[in-house]
């Protein structure tokens, strides 16, 4: 049985300026946020198990779509590229989520702590573990195609990333958690793995298996470009919520935003060059090293954003800390397709000696 491999394709205008789009998320959020409070607060008020319904029926807008694009049979291909793909999970899952530990502790927990309040230090840390520790499964196949990546690598690395976050995403999650100092709430951290993981991995297959049966990749390429702009609208939603409710601490501090993005920064650039440079050393081709850079880089912000709000509220730091991940992921990636493309001569400069 053959595994559909994604067609190239070019970012979509919406999704070149999702950063604009999400920059004017806070802006509309702040301004509902004092215009509406009472809105807001009955928003924040439909919760079960810690859950915000609202929020979560966004998420799943978001995730499942995404999802969709995954084929699990995809899996067999990873002995093809099993140098790229030993690369890219050694950088998402041994050295990423420690590494932004690590900077978020630096920055946000010493150098910039006189600068945050007080009280939010710990959560601004916590979202920024759960951001690293999801390896990005969707807009990593725009990368792939704008820097002309590998198809049938992209697919089976991003499949075997799905299936490794539904048994490593929590334990990960809670030990370093543990490691920042910050009180794991385990049984609400299992509820979010399953409701935010494994039950739209489950619902995304037997959808895509039904669709795919009755009328085959066209029938699903044509349900993708129906959900596509469904899945952006419900982040940005989503967006607007989380700054309604964070507007008053926003206009607080207002370098709270560029300082969480510090970290961010450093860490996508440096585990990029990080899966490049170790590609290149393995003799990796370039079509596969450029997006093991951008896989071993980019999040999974939906689901980052999903699990920050359940463990820690939607008022918390945490949450927050995942939104600046999806402000600054777009510009941020761009720049690494950018970067990849211009240095393929000294990538293959190896190669032909």
């Amino acid at each position: 049985m053959t595994t559909a491999v994604p067609a190239r394709q070019a970012i979509s205008t919406f999704e070149r300026y999702l950063s604009v789009w999400v920059a004017l998320c806070i802006v509309v959020g702040i301004a509902l946020g004092y215009a509406l409070p009472g809105l807001f607060a009955a928003i924040a008020s439909a919760e079960m198990a810690r859950v915000n319904l609202v929020v979560a029926i966004l998420i799943w807008l978001m995730i499942i779509p995404m999802l969709l694009k995954i084929d699990l049979r995809a899996l067999g291909s990873v002995r093809q590229h099993w140098k790229g793909v030993g690369v890219t999970l050694f950088i998402n899952w041994a050295v990423k989520p420690f590494s932004m530990a690590l900077l978020g502790t630096l920055f946000l927990g010493w150098l910039f702590r006189p600068l945050l309040p007080a009280g939010e230090v710990s959560s601004y840390i916590a979202g920024l573990i759960l951001l690293a520790a999801a390896p990005c499964t969707a807009m990593v196949f725009v990368w792939s195609n704008l820097c002309e990546g590998e198809p049938t690598y992209t697919l089976s690395q991003v499949a075997l990333n799905d299936v490794i976050m539904v048994f490593a995403f929590a334990p990960l999650v809670g030990l370093l958690l543990g490691v920042a100092s910050i009180t794991v709430p385990w049984d609400t951290l299992m509820i979010s793995v399953m409701f935010y993981i494994v039950v739209p991995v489950l619902v995304a297959q037997i959808v895509r298996s039904a669709v795919v049966g009755s009328g085959g990749q066209a029938a699903l390429d044509r349900l993708l470009a129906r959900l596509g702009p469904v899945s952006l609208l419900a982040l940005l939603t989503t967006l607007v919520l989380l700054f309604g409710f964070q507007g008053e601490a926003i206009i607080a501090h207002p370098l709270v935003i560029a300082l969480i993005a510090v970290p961010i920064l450093i860490q996508v650039y440096f585990n990029a060059g990080l899966a490049y440079w170790l590609s290149r050393r393995l003799g990796v081709a370039w079509c596969v090293a450029a997006p093991a850079a951008l896989i071993g880089a980019s999040n999974f912000f939906e689901l980052a954003v999903a699990a920050a709000i359940s463990l820690f509220g939607l008022n918390s730091g945490a949450a927050l800390a995942t939104v600046v991940g999806v402000l600054v992921e777009v510009p941020v990636m761009l720049s690494v397709v950018s970067i990849v493309k211009r240095t393929r001569p000294w990538y293959e400069a190896r190669a032909r000696a």
